[in-house]
């Protein structure tokens, strides 16, 4: 058994003094200097104009007009939480990653978030949610960016800006759309696997602790003999999976709009701590081929898989200061360590670039030296400078090679082969079975669920006032299930003949 993880105190990661130090200093301003009055500015006579020269005003104000940062584009509605992840299983035949060694105990950053909202809205709304996990190994960071549920609504990123812009609030009025929308789904078919996933139950969970979570797309293990396996990771609530029905969602939000953070921390508090165990899906390259679909498409699971559990994460500590923490906090997938690599799912692919640039936006080129971010062990590059640099990097040296300060090497390292042929190309994905696992998904629903899904689908639908793109939304849940399509255009009060027509027209 490998000797555990040792960490600093959680406290110490986040800040260097501690509440009660700052509680019990002197007021100084951002250099250190004493202040001698904080009340009142200095003025040019009792009754004179204020000062430019009163530093301790002018640096009080410029701060204050700089507390914001860019708000995230998605995810900006978040709730972080301190803890640990403990590995239970020794899967070396899989990946030489340390995070997985039987015993060791890695410290982590969770943060929960809703997807399309802003800061402040309401945490009980329709929408995924997001599930992050900072992992602060012996190898460095690890970065499981997901969401609740293991589908996603796309499988190119050429795609997701629009998909973003589509469900965010309208460029003419500042509000939400579900035609807008709807007009994006109609034209996107593979989302409906998603969309049965959203509007279930599960899809709408009534706290943080009460849902599971998963990375969606497939990435690579590689072991210490360079073998790679495709793994998908989940993580499993033992708290349970617990959702709201349609109707209770208003009421929810009308009693506390912040629910999702105050049941998390509250939880926290109280030392009830949540937890989630995690499992992993393995298949060898060989056996990528054995689905009716691409088995890279982050719009489907990965069906009749068995699942390991290889771990278990703990939330214990609630941060001492929101934006140092959650919304200085930064993930980005393509934050690997030694024995996990990227899969060519080609939504992975495109965000492994976008979400470390979106971070490097937000928070500038050194935002991996935020107390947050910053790996728990040595950094060594040859970067430098930037805004707010701090690597404490010396010498003169800072660049490769060179025959005075050349930085060791571990060939161990480099990336796993990969097989490639063809051509380059812009082209769907063959095999894109895009209902699917919608329809499969909604049999396996009880009589409950699949009536909470139609009333929850069918009443955004009803706002839908663009009749084609209606009734090719209800073609595509027909396909995906006669019942569950033929109980939606019911629902909708549209013509089921039309919607049978349309979904005969459709390429499975």
């Amino acid at each position: 058994m490998s000797r555990p993880f040792a960490v600093l105190p959680i406290c110490a990661l986040v800040a260097s003094l501690s509440a009660s130090a700052f509680a019990d200093a002197p007021l100084t301003r951002d250099s250190g200097a004493p202040v001698g009055d904080n009340q009142n500015s200095q003025t040019a006579g009792a009754d004179g104009p204020v000062l430019l020269q009163d530093a301790h005003l002018i640096e009080k104000l410029q701060r204050f007009d700089r507390e914001r940062i860019p708000e995230r584009v998605v995810h900006a509605r978040g709730t972080g939480a301190f803890g640990q992840f403990q590995a239970s299983a020794d899967i070396s035949n899989l990946t030489r990653a340390q995070v997985f060694q039987p015993g060791t105990q890695t410290p982590v950053f969770v943060r929960f978030s809703t997807v399309m909202g802003y800061r402040g809205s309401p945490e009980q709304a329709r929408d995924p949610r997001g599930f992050a996990v900072k992992f602060y190994t012996q190898q460095g960071n690890w970065d499981m960016v997901g969401i609740n549920l293991p589908v996603f609504f796309i499988r190119d990123a050429i795609k997701f800006p629009d998909f973003v812009h589509a469900n965010k609030p309208s460029a003419v009025t500042g509000v939400q759309d579900p035609n807008l929308a709807f007009d994006f789904f109609a034209h996107s078919p593979e989302a409906t696997n998603m969309l049965t996933h959203l509007y279930s139950v599960q899809g709408m969970p009534d706290s943080y602790r009460h849902m599971d979570g998963s990375a969606v797309h497939a990435f690579k293990f590689v072991n210490a003999q360079g073998q790679v396996h495709y793994v998908k990771f989940a993580w499993k609530s033992q708290q349970g999976v617990k959702g709201f029905e349609p109707g209770q969602i208003a009421e929810s939000i009308g009693k506390d709009w912040n629910l999702m953070s105050n049941d998390l921390y509250g939880a926290i508090k109280q030392g009830d701590y949540p937890k989630w165990d995690l499992y992993i899906q393995t298949l060898t390259p060989g056996e990528l081929g054995r689905f009716a679909f691409n088995a890279l498409d982050d719009t489907k699971v990965w069906t009749g898989v068995p699942e390991q559990k290889v771990g278990t994460l703990t939330l214990n500590k609630v941060p001492d200061n929101y934006f140092e923490s959650t919304e200085e906090s930064a993930f980005a997938p393509s934050r690997l360590v030694p024995g996990i690599e990227p899969s060519e799912d080609r939504m992975l692919q495109g965000r492994l670039f976008a979400y470390a640039d979106t971070q490097m936006y937000r928070l500038g080129a050194n935002y991996q030296q935020i107390p947050v971010n910053r790996p728990r062990v040595a950094v060594s590059n040859n970067s430098q400078d930037g805004a707010m640099n701090e690597s404490g990097r010396s010498g003169d040296v800072n660049y490769e090679p060179s025959g005075h300060a050349e930085k060791a090497q571990d060939p161990q390292y480099k990336y796993a082969n990969t097989p490639i042929s063809g051509v380059t190309q812009q082209m769907a994905i063959k095999r894109p079975a895009n209902f699917l696992q919608a329809g499969e998904y909604y049999r396996t629903l009880s009589s409950s669920g699949k009536a909470s899904l139609i009333e929850a689908l069918s009443g955004d639908l009803d706002h839908v006032t663009d009749r084609a793109n209606k009734y090719a939304m209800l073609s595509y849940f027909y396909k995906a299930d006669a019942d569950y399509g033929t109980r939606l255009t019911k629902a909708t009060h549209s013509d089921l003949g039309t919607v049978q027509t349309a979904a005969k027209a459709l390429q499975d």
